[in-house]
């Protein structure tokens, strides 16, 4: 039971034991713990305010990112749009083209084909009376061979002649 119930001198000089430990630790020790600890709770206070700060412009940066995604986006649209527009445009300018030039170009083969036509015909013409001539030629040969034919003829186309 002594344990329990400490006697006054050493109840007294455990206190004196104390105080001065307490005394040096308060002088030596507490006030670097201190120190440290309020240094420590600024550090801390620094980070979260910088975290803050960061966190706030990350948010600023990721609002200005998805304008600038979306102005990009729309960019892209406008151009596509335009170069539709513009290879459409081309594709209807160069059928346009292809097409006056094929319209040209049967115009003037119907042309050949009529002026080759007309010179077909003109050379038909001028063989059939080139042959019609040398088949009344000879037809008139064989048929005027006789002094008395031709007399008969002179006299057939003299009556003819003087009636028209």
């Amino acid at each position: 039971m002594e344990l329990l119930t400490p006697e006054l001198g050493l109840f007294v000089w455990t206190l004196v034991a104390f105080l001065i430990v307490f005394v040096i630790l308060r002088a030596v020790a507490w006030k670097p713990i201190l120190k440290g600890l309020g240094e420590r709770e600024r550090g801390i206070a620094d980070s979260i305010a910088q975290a803050d700060k960061v966190r706030a412009e990350m948010a600023r940066m990721q609002s200005e990112n998805e304008t600038m995604l979306r102005q990009a986006r729309e960019e892209r649209t406008t151009l596509l749009r335009e170069a539709k527009e513009a290879g459409d445009a081309m594709v209807a300018k160069s059928k346009a083209e292809a097409k006056a030039v094929a319209d040209k170009m049967i115009e003037e083969a119907r042309t050949q084909i009529q002026h080759q036509k007309l010179a077909a015909m003109t050379e038909v013409r001028n063989e059939i009376g080139q042959l019609s001539v040398t088949i009344a030629e000879r037809i008139l040969r064989d048929n005027l061979k006789s002094d008395s034919a031709q007399s008969s003829f002179a006299q057939n186309l003299a009556q003819e002649l003087t009636l028209n």
